[in-house]
């Protein structure tokens, strides 16, 4: 590990005990609302499907609350996950979310109030309340995928009885500006409206990079004695050029050309629309029995076109391949639950017992580029054009149907039912068992709309969750806990089902964790976790030409650490750390067994601090470091490893105004962040500032 890691982690933590003992007199009001007023939370109805203080959940858990996204003006998954410990980001090519969590991408492992938000594309902070990562597979909680963690967004809702407004209006030195409201309007004394809208110009570092998102989401909520019900709606529209970054030359990111655009401006776009409805609501029955029901309607409607480099650049020349991909996806979610309370002997009990249904209907069409306007073959889907400036690209023709290269036109449908069962139990003052076991019935079939042939894959799936919770001390706990998930050889967008990989088991994903936890104070606490993640069910190529067979696993394993929450009431930091190691653990099409996983540094570290220096004036400092990693299972190009600081300054203009000035990369580090293949990697951008004015009323 490099000495600056060491002595910056251990720094970190011997500031806990200093902390500790300036404030140990103190009676500091804490506003306790499963958030406090920071940066910390201290609970969570995701992680079990219950009301659970996180201390007494046996898995690593990190969350970001709105106040933490708006001090380093956090506008984006990729930019919250450089905050987690064992969480990258990925570049997913431009046009939508990726993650990594402890060795394992993803790009559906994304949910909103607990309900999966699977679609491809890029989401917003605009209507949240805080960010969940829940690290480790549970599919007890949240179904099939989440093979390293999820991501988990908590909206805003309506308030009763309360009249409350805010706006937000910022912009950088890119050009890129940001607007956003979020009003909520009682109605009468048991009802309340809640809109949040806003509206992003998208603009950046990037040769000719522009584009615009916004959405609205009205939230209507109303409350009946112990009856709270929430019905909101969502709107997301999202246009943008689509950017994959630059090749590699020589096993390394190409450079000296940090801005340079590899695509055709004009085709080069994305575009999503994307409407949402969602119900929540939630009763007490009796005085130990609650209920309560969710579900969410969504359609997304989107397509994206891209020509990238598909080589290296070697003897002053590059490959350029393109394709377009059009996706209309509809899903429908529901979920019921039940929570009873109840004690046996000594022992108490807090039951769940639940059943959901997804459908998910989706068509999906993969239209190939080619560099002739007749000839759809494999010889015309590259053009190996000269590397001089300015680059010489032929605009692609963009030709459907059957006959092209490549082409594919799906139609695929998902129905899944599951059943749930958990037992979170307490045997004693100082020890917690819960135990949980989910059934799934998974049914996909996959029409290929050339052919006419349609393939099916039917399984039944059962999925334990054990973790053992053992509180030394009243604001202390260690735990032990044991996790599964799957997901079917289809991929994590069900579009890839053939004859092959239907008769493929699906993955399976077992995670070992033993963690600890420590609220230092309510609003200070302190984690860590070690774990091993195993996934088995692997795919690589078969012994006959063309074929796909099962094969070993894939390996994770690591050492989690983080710490957030206020050091004194005028100084605030958030601290993590990961050590990860993951490796594949049998042979691919890739290459041997012992291959490190694309995208996972072995180190990481995050560091933000924010001193209020007057009840006026504050000051914000943040680093991230990772260690080298690879872009791809290849292990033949190099990420280098990176040091990033940033700044902030926090003023009052007077109450209910306030401003910041947020300054990334301020010493102009140059970077590689994040990559899809080994030759679309991206470029971190340089020293840039963005100004932010917040008004309340």
């Amino acid at each position: 590990m490099p000495r600056f890691l060491v002595i910056s982690t251990a720094l970190c933590l011997s500031s806990i005990g200093v902390a500790h003992a300036a404030e140990a007199a103190d009676d500091q009001p804490i506003i306790v609302t499963g958030y406090l007023d920071g940066y910390r939370a201290i609970s969570t109805t995701s992680a079990t499907k219950t009301d659970t203080p996180l201390l007494d959940v046996p898995q690593s858990i990190a969350v970001m609350t709105e106040r933490q996204l708006r001090d380093e003006a956090i506008l984006s998954i990729a930019d919250l996950v450089r905050h987690i410990p064992g969480a990258s980001a990925g570049q997913g090519e431009g046009h939508r979310d990726q993650v990594t969590l402890r060795g394992n991408a993803s790009t559906a492992d994304f949910f909103v109030d607990g309900l999966r938000d699977d679609a491809q594309y890029y989401r917003s902070f605009y209507n949240i309340d805080q960010v969940e990562v829940h690290k480790g597979p549970n599919a007890m909680i949240f179904g099939r995928g989440g093979g390293g963690g999820i991501i988990n967004r908590v909206t805003k809702s309506a308030i009763a009885g309360s009249n409350k407004a805010s706006a937000t209006a910022s912009a950088n030195s890119f050009g890129s500006w940001y607007a956003s409201v979020d009003h909520n309007l009682a109605l009468g004394g048991n009802a309340a409206v809640r809109v949040n809208a806003y509206y992003e110009g998208l603009a950046n570092h990037r040769d000719g990079f522009s584009g615009h998102r916004y959405a609205i989401n009205p939230v209507l909520g109303w409350e009946a004695g112990p009856t709270r019900v929430q019905v909101g709606y969502e709107y997301v529209r999202d246009a943008r050029d689509v950017d994959r970054g630059i090749p590699s030359q020589a096993g390394a990111p190409l450079k000296g050309y940090r801005d340079l655009f590899f695509g055709v401006e004009g085709t080069n776009r994305a575009d999503i629309t994307a409407h949402m409805a969602t119900l929540r609501a939630q009763t007490e029955l009796t005085d130990t029995l609650k209920a309560n029901v969710s579900a969410l309607y969504a359609r997304y409607d989107k397509i994206y076109t891209n020509a990238y480099a598909a080589t290296p650049v070697a003897n002053g020349q590059v490959g350029i391949e393109a394709y377009r991909d059009p996706t209309v996806r509809d899903n429908l979610i529901a979920q019921a639950n039940l929570v009873w309370q109840h004690q046996t002997g000594p022992i108490g009990h807090e039951i769940l017992v639940g059943v959901e249904h997804t459908s998910q209907d989706t068509d999906n069409e993969r239209i190939t580029g080619y560099f002739s306007a007749t000839d759809p073959s494999a010889a015309n889907r590259r053009a190996v054009i000269d590397f001089a400036l300015p680059l010489a690209i032929p605009t692609p023709f963009f030709i459907a149907g059957p006959q092209g290269n490549g082409n594919r036109k799906v139609a695929s449908t998902l129905r899944q039912n599951s059943a749930y069962l958990q037992d979170q139990m307490s045997l004693s003052d100082h020890v917690d068992l819960i135990l949980g076991l989910r059934y799934d019935h998974f049914d996909l079939a996959v029409t290929n709309l050339f052919s006419q042939a349609r393939f099916r894959r039917a399984d039944t799936l059962w999925s334990p969750r054990a973790g053992l919770v053992w509180k030394p001390a009243p604001k202390a706990s260690i735990y032990a806990s044991y996790t599964r998930s799957f997901l079917p050889q289809s991929g994590d967008q069900f579009t890839s089902l053939d004859a092959t990989t239907a008769a493929l088991k699906p993955e399976s994903f077992d995670n070992y964790e033993l963690g600890a936890k420590w609220d230092i104070r309510p609003d200070l606490g302190v984690a860590a976790a070690l774990y091993q993640l195993d996934r088995s069910n692997t795919r690589a190529a078969g012994p006959l030409p063309g074929s796909i067979v099962l094969t070993g696993m894939q390996r994770a394993k690591g050492l989690e650490i983080s710490l957030t929450g206020h050091l004194t009431r005028q100084w605030q930091a958030v601290m993590g750390y990961a050590y990860t190691e993951a490796k594949i653990l049998s042979a691919t099409t890739a290459g041997p067994a012992g291959r490190r996983v694309a995208q996972v540094p072995h180190h990481q570290l995050s560091l933000w601090n924010r001193v209020d220096l007057s009840p006026r004036l504050g000051l914000g400092l943040g680093l991230y470091h990772q260690s080298r990693a690879f872009a791809t299972i290849s292990n033949a190009v190099d990420l280098p490893s990176y040091t990033r600081l940033d700044a902030a300054l926090f003023l009052t203009i007077r109450p209910g105004i306030q401003a910041q000035v947020n300054v990334e990369n301020i010493t102009n580090a140059r970077y590689f962040p994040t990559a899809h293949t080994d030759n679309n990697i991206s470029t971190g951008a340089p020293m840039n500032a963005r100004i932010t004015l917040v008004t309340r009323f």
